[in-house]
């Protein structure tokens, strides 16, 4: 028995998807077992990079949902709509669905699984978060019998470019985004990448999976990294840090004993040690790096987007599903596949947050302005770990500090109040560290 897959989208996973199950030689056997029976495009006439019969193609995306002979939907067009109703029709019409869409999944993701599983069909999402990397299943399964502490992840390739090229070359942001740009490693629109939001998606869906519960988007603190700048990187440098746009989902450690763990769900640029795992992650790669009792720490690291990496994803979840179709008689559902979280997570502020921070000021070239500083951060309990005075261009001195771990409501209030001193220029720029 065979199963058939309707494919929405043909686009560059997509592709990648068709030419897996085309070429099912030296591949898992059951793939054998699976047969592409309508693929919808947006334009039928469209010259592409596989020789797909031309029978099988349509614009007709909701006849592919709705198809009585399809047993898999796999969605690949991206974007919000129409690839939210057509998972929800397809899950209406008893299909089970795989999709790369962490945008939908991250939104959404609550009304698609109770339509799925009131459906007993299953929503599967490997690809969505990562690429080619498997991690979403290992949170489901292998590392399912762990208490997960945290996940920290370099999820998004471009960003990570970017960065890394920054830190090679000396080079300022905006330039480095528009060769990025030229070479086909950021959008147009880089909005979604630089910013933080796409990072944001992909570790709701991570934080959702590890810690067993729905996550609001809006309740993850997001910024990107626009505000890098290549000062930053340097000084970085020389304090043994590189500087990585981080999504990071943490255990509260301040609510370990109370009835309620509170989580941090929060992206942004930060601080890497040189001496951690994920200070060596460069270009387009991801890692993601999760810590639990009693596993201690694991590493997943590989390609985090491309056509053969994601689609690679995308068949191992069309896979899954139908090994589970090979042995179930009748819908029911799998309790390491299925997702059943009913409750939302309770997140902690971003004030309550206990981290280090690096800061660089602009001041008049006084004597007595480092003094100053620490009587003013010691006066709201920041402790710092280290002051690097560099020298005085233009008449201001640049001075960089890097606390040890404080509350960031009292590291916040400290900085309002140097703010205003008169020996202060500006606060160019204000970093977490990790």
């Amino acid at each position: 028995m065979g199963f058939k897959i309707g494919l929405l989208g043909l686009g560059t996973v997509g592709i990648g998807t068709a030419k897996i199950l085309l070429s099912p030689e030296g591949r898992h056997p059951l793939i054998q077992e699976l047969e592409i029976h309508r693929v919808g495009v947006r334009d039928i006439s469209k010259t592409r990079d596989i020789n797909l019969s031309s029978d099988i193609l349509t614009t007709d995306l909701e006849a592919i949902a709705t198809d009585p002979q399809i047993d898999i939907i796999v969605e690949l067009i991206g974007g919000l709509e129409p690839a939210r109703s057509l998972i929800l029709k397809a899950i209406a019409h008893g299909k089970h669905v795989v999709t790369a869409n962490k945008a939908v999944i991250s939104r959404y993701g609550p009304e698609i699984f109770e339509a799925a599983n009131e459906k007993g069909v299953y929503v599967m999402l490997e690809a969505a978060v990562g690429g080619g990397i498997p991690v979403i299943q290992p949170l489901k399964e292998s590392l399912g019998v762990n208490r997960i502490h945290s996940v920290i992840g370099i999820i998004n390739g471009t960003t990570n470019y970017i960065l890394t090229r920054m830190q090679k070359e000396g080079a300022d942001f905006a330039d480095v985004l528009a060769d990025a740009q030229n070479l086909g490693y950021a959008e147009a629109d880089p909005t979604a990448d630089v910013d933080g939001l796409d990072a944001k998606d992909k570790i709701a869906i991570l934080a959702s999976l590890a810690f067993g519960g729905l996550i609001k988007l809006e309740d993850i603190h997001c910024e990107g990294i626009r505000q890098v700048t290549a000062a930053d990187i340097a000084y970085a440098d020389r304090l043994d840090f590189v500087i990585k746009l981080l999504a990071i989902a943490k255990c509260d450690p301040n609510s370990i004993n109370s009835t309620t763990d509170k989580l941090q769900l929060r992206v942004h640029p930060t601080l890497v040690p040189k001496t951690h795992p994920l200070a060596s992650i460069n270009d387009v790669y991801n890692a993601i790096l999760i810590e639990g009792e009693p596993i201690g720490q694991v590493m997943f690291f590989g390609p985090g987007a491309g056509s053969g990496p994601t689609a690679s994803a995308v068949v191992s979840d069309i896979m899954s599903i139908a090994a589970i179709l090979k042995t179930e008689t009748e819908p029911i559902a799998h309790p390491l596949l299925s997702c059943t979280h009913q409750h939302y997570c309770e997140t902690a502020s971003m004030a309550e947050l206990v981290t280090r921070f690096y800061a660089r000021f602009l001041t008049k070239d006084h004597p007595g302005v480092i003094g100053k500083l620490g009587t003013f951060f010691g006066s709201h309990d920041v402790s710092l770990e280290s002051v690097v005075q560099t020298g005085v261009h233009d008449r201001l001195a640049e001075i960089v500090v890097v606390t040890h771990d404080v509350k960031e409501g009292n590291f916040r209030q400290a900085l309002e109040e140097i703010q205003s001193l008169d020996v202060i220029d500006s606060i160019p720029s204000v970093l977490r560290v990790l």
